[in-house]
């Protein structure tokens, strides 16, 4: 069985990866259960090594640590793009609310179509490149196998989900949460991350020990999310939850000002995997049943993407 922090789900991913076929239904059905209950679950032994974790966190808080006219040289350009750097409060997570108190930068794995949009690297730091590049193959590999698991928990063939995101339209972001000053009163709903779904099919996200993110429950309440060393959080996100016509969740989450880290540096990394852009998203034929239609009608991943793009930065 699964452990729980906080009542998110703790699941051992080791015995899906070497185990046999009995042991990996078990995990799968796992899965399963914390996806249609929560949309999130810590995943702990998912192949993903700790060394390399340590450099790319490393690699980002130095990027962060330049100059901030030298970030706005890759400065993020549009939702067609959605590659470089987002500086503070440029983005609105929660439409609603104002600037999220964050900065990040968006790179993704390159397309061999010599039109398609270039990552915008920093000059003059060709480590941050490699480190990251390195990083982005990683969780290209380990999304891969969770999205097998997806599949096997929803009677569908292993290769189902693998085979929609082969073009690798993912995007990795870095995140860095400044400390907020002494005195600091956030006003009019001002938060480091307003409250929001993610867009994609999945989401890894690798914390460091701060802490921060927060996750609202069925019933309306907010509970931390808190790190927990070597595991992966994984949270289904708003196509997930349109192609399992809701039997996977994609629950609204934030991260908050929290008083006793307020101080404090807070980075993180998430890695959004999303299905090719010319994807037909429609209910998967195993989550319907006569009692329960599906409930959206067909969208492409590419179309959704640029919808909730252009709703989070503006014009």
């Amino acid at each position: 069985m699964a452990d729980k922090v906080g009542g998110i789900p703790v699941i051992d991913f080791g015995p899906f990866l070497e185990g046999d076929t009995t042991a990996q239904r078990t995990v799968a059905e796992q899965m399963r259960q914390a996806s249609r209950e929560w949309g999130f679950f810590y995943l702990e032994n998912c192949g993903m090594p700790a060394e390399q974790l340590a450099e790319t966190f490393a690699a980002s808080k130095a990027f962060f640590d330049l100059p901030t006219d030298e970030k706005n040289r890759v400065a993020w350009q549009s939702a067609e793009s959605n590659r470089g750097y987002v500086g503070i409060k440029r983005e609105r997570l929660d439409p609603s609310r104002p600037g999220d108190l964050k900065e990040a930068f968006n790179l993704a794995p390159e397309q061999p179509d010599p039109d398609a949009h270039k990552n915008l690297w920093p000059k003059g730091h060709p480590q941050f490149e490699e480190t990251m590049t390195r990083f982005l193959d990683e969780c290209i590999h380990t999304a891969d196998r969770v999205l097998q698991a997806f599949a096997l928990a929803l009677g569908q063939p292993a290769d189902f989900f693998v085979d929609a995101h082969n073009l690798h339209h993912h995007t990795l972001r870095l995140l860095h949460y400044p400390p907020l000053p002494e005195g600091f009163e956030p006003h009019d709903g001002e938060s480091r991350a307003g409250a929001h779904t993610d867009y994609g099919s999945i989401t890894l996200l690798f914390q460091d020990d701060v802490g921060g993110l927060e996750v609202r429950t069925r019933a309306g309440d907010w509970i931390r999310a808190t790190p927990i060393p070597g595991t992966v959080v994984v949270n289904t996100g708003d196509l997930m939850h349109r192609w399992t016509n809701h039997v996977f969740c994609s629950t609204p989450h934030r991260v908050n000002v929290a008083p006793e880290h307020r101080h404090r540096d807070r980075y993180s990394i998430a890695f959004f995997c999303h299905p090719n852009k010319d994807a037909v998203i429609t209910c998967i034929d195993t989550c319907a049943t006569e009692d329960n239609p599906p409930i959206y009608g067909p969208i492409t991943a590419g179309q959704h993407l640029h919808e909730q793009l252009t709703n989070t930065y503006g014009p």
